[in-house]
């Protein structure tokens, strides 16, 4: 079975309940959480497109932002089921969003040493792909697949820990195989979500 952090992902909403009780309260909208969430994490991989490869200590503020976002994620999604508002378009947005956000975090790592952007680039579509399965599960009769061994939140921990690695140190030519090695796991991700969902639907795999 392949361990992903997503198994972590009930402890960390009952901590963040409380604050999610208290936006509910104010009138936040899942809608608005999850809008917020895509445009922060375009709005830094901007920065880091832009500006990273000559100033790596901007990657610092990928780990950070990927923990901030990880908490959004989790907040969209309780306040839609905890406080009514599921809708067709935040289904949408939540999808989409996701692997928006996930592009444009990812891709300034083709412009850092010793990453290719080749390599980078496989990364992200089998990232997409990946994403893509798990939401094709629905239309066989299956549930949402999450299934690892690198969903998006085992992605957020290897980008997060190779940011702030870029921020603080050189980073040796040896890391040059850390891109092939996501890029196995996440083709490993893709089988995993085809076979359980159509496991799931009862049609074996």
């Amino acid at each position: 079975m392949a361990i992903t952090l997503y198994a972590l992902k009930p402890r960390f909403q009952a901590l963040l309940r409380p604050v999610v009780r208290g936006m509910a309260g104010s009138g936040v909208t899942a809608n608005q959480v999850t809008v917020a969430a895509a445009a922060g994490s375009v709005a830094l991989g901007t920065v880091l497109a832009v500006w990273g490869a000559g100033r790596p200590v901007l990657f610092a503020m990928l780990p950070l932002w990927l923990m901030l976002r990880m908490g959004l994620n989790a907040i969209d999604g309780m306040l839609a089921r905890e406080f009514g508002q599921k809708s067709r378009l935040g289904a949408l947005l939540n999808e989409l969003g996701d692997v928006v956000s996930d592009a444009a975090l990812y891709l300034p790592f083709a412009l850092l040493a010793p990453f290719g952007a080749g390599w980078v680039a496989v990364v992200v579509v089998l990232a997409v792909t990946g994403e893509l399965a798990g939401v094709l599960g629905q239309t066989i009769g299956a549930d949402r697949r999450y299934d690892g061994p690198l969903g998006k939140s085992d992605r957020a921990l290897a980008f997060g820990a190779l940011g702030l690695w870029a921020a603080v140190a050189p980073m040796p030519a040896a890391l040059v195989w850390t891109m092939p090695a996501l890029a196995a796991l996440a083709a490993w991700t893709i089988v995993n979500r085809v076979r359980r969902a159509l496991a799931a639907a009862g049609e074996g795999s």
